[in-house]
């Protein structure tokens, strides 16, 4: 019986195509020179970096990968603010638990702001990159006539 392993990671886990900066060529060169006389001569080393650069930013993945996140958190938001207000309902309904409830919507509130102060940081994010695309796009002129 052949056993599958599946490997479950979990929702902020994936696996991504990390950029490998590119390292510069070094290029270097020792000449020794020699006197004939009594001085004895010297040595001069030549020390050239022949390419270093970064690789291309992909502007439109970044504005992509900010849009997506900002809608996570606002799915966040949705369901911690409905946990609040749920947990409020049953705190009214149930008297005997009521103190658990409480306590259930006011962290459920919390987790409900955290969730939209994320939202708004990646709008943000998401404004700034494409900012960023735009910019990089008026560098480039593509004229095809």
């Amino acid at each position: 019986m052949s056993e599958h392993h599946h490997h479950h990671h979990g929702l902020f886990h994936h696996k991504k195509d990390e950029e490998k900066p590119v390292e510069a060529v070094v290029y270097s060169e020792t000449t020794t020179y020699s006197d004939t006389g009594y001085g004895g001569g010297y040595t001069e080393t030549t020390t050239a970096v022949i390419a270093s650069q970064e690789p291309e930013k992909n502007y439109e993945k970044e504005v992509r990968e900010h849009k997506h996140k900002e809608h996570m958190g606002e799915l966040g938001a949705l369901a911690a603010g409905a946990f609040a207000l749920h947990e409020k309902h049953k705190a009214k309904k149930d008297p005997e638990h009521a103190h658990s409830h409480k306590i259930g919507e006011g962290l459920a509130a919390a987790a409900a702001v955290g969730a939209t102060g994320y939202t708004l940081h990646e709008h943000h994010e998401k404004k700034e990159a494409k900012e960023d695309l735009k910019d990089h796009e008026g560098k480039h002129h593509h004229h095809l006539f």
